[in-house]
């Protein structure tokens, strides 16, 4: 996910779509929540890691 919003965010800063910026920062944000709650310890999704 973050992976994801990493090219999304590149994507919209070449080609200057506001929308693709937005989203890009949204999965970005998201992946990295999950991603620390996965590395505390904390069951995300049912699971105890997140990856």
């Amino acid at each position: 996910m973050i992976i994801l919003g990493v090219i999304l965010l590149v994507i919209g800063l070449i080609t200057g779509l506001n929308v693709l910026w937005t989203i890009g920062i949204i999965l970005v944000v998201i992946g990295l929540v999950l991603w620390v709650l996965g590395a505390l310890g904390h069951a995300v999704g049912g699971r105890r890691h997140y990856w």
